[in-house]
């Protein structure tokens, strides 16, 4: 009887020892694998369990969080949407991340390794910590001053610190409500196939993603290199310029917008933006 006994541990030992072999492939070998298939959602669940960080202003935020109560539980939520969706972008639960909140996505979800209080901590506990915030170099009057400025023209305005390369100001007209792609469901999916198929492409960025002829900021390259090359050695000495001026080899004529830009000085010419040469 002992020696039945014997052999039926024996192979309660050898299944478990199995499981244990089984369980650590799943959980060691495998957990990337299983991690990034679409069909597990708890990644999703864990994802917006908590809210985001905020995405900084001037000191304060432009973000926000709320609580749907669904099962993924925390969305999105944008202050002055349309003002700051150029430099934010969208967080969708539905449609990922762009610009500032896909760039800045590991801080803001809370899974950084910066953010955890030792190294590998979040590779241990497997968990994350609150969501980081992001702090912008942009400037609200500015911001807001280009934004008006647009006034729903199609167009962009970017403001750059020449010294540092600081961003000031990035603007995009028309612009959009990225909280209206925060969430899931038919309201959100209606929303992102209106911005997609409206004609003056609210959601094209047109301060990073467009291309423009360089008009009168190419004028401070050629005068760069007018001084570069010595042609001009007096900024302030008038030149031999008229207005308006035809172009070489053409019957075109480039008029000014400006006053007073015949026979204008450099200075004079890059101040009021004379068409000359």
């Amino acid at each position: 009887m002992i020696r039945y006994i014997r052999r039926a541990a024996a192979l309660c030992l050898v299944l478990l020892a199995a499981l244990l072999v089984n369980a650590a492939r799943v959980m060691v070998f495998e957990s990337g694998e299983l991690d990034d298939n679409p069909a597990n959602r708890r990644i999703a669940i864990d994802r917006y369990a908590k809210p985001r960080g905020e995405i900084v202003v001037d000191g304060k935020p432009v973000t926000g969080s709320r609580d749907s109560g669904q099962q993924l539980r925390w969305e999105r939520t944008y202050r002055q949407g349309p003002l700051y969706a150029p430099v934010t972008g969208y967080a969708s639960q539905t449609y990922g991340t762009t610009l500032v909140e896909h760039a800045e996505d590991p801080v803001l979800a809370g899974t950084d390794p910066m953010l955890a209080p030792l190294p590998l901590w979040n590779d241990l506990t497997r968990g994350r910590q609150p969501g980081g915030d992001v702090v912008t170099t942009v400037r609200a009057p500015m911001q807001e001053a280009a934004y008006r400025g647009l006034d729903g023209k199609r167009g962009a305005v970017v403001a750059i610190e020449p010294s540092s390369g600081r961003i000031l100001a990035l603007v995009s007209s028309p612009s959009y409500d990225p909280g209206v792609l925060s969430g899931t469901g038919g309201k959100v999916k209606d929303s992102w196939k209106r911005l997609n198929s409206s004609p003056s492409q609210p959601m094209l960025n047109r301060a990073l993603r467009s291309t423009y002829p360089p008009g009168s900021t190419f004028k401070i390259v050629t005068a760069a290199a007018a001084l570069d090359a010595g042609v001009v050695r007096d900024v302030d000495a008038p030149t031999d310029t008229p207005d308006p001026f035809v172009l070489p080899g053409t019957r075109q004529v480039l008029p000014n917008e400006a006053k007073g830009c015949a026979d204008a000085s450099l200075a004079y010419a890059i101040q009021w933006s004379c068409r000359t040469r």
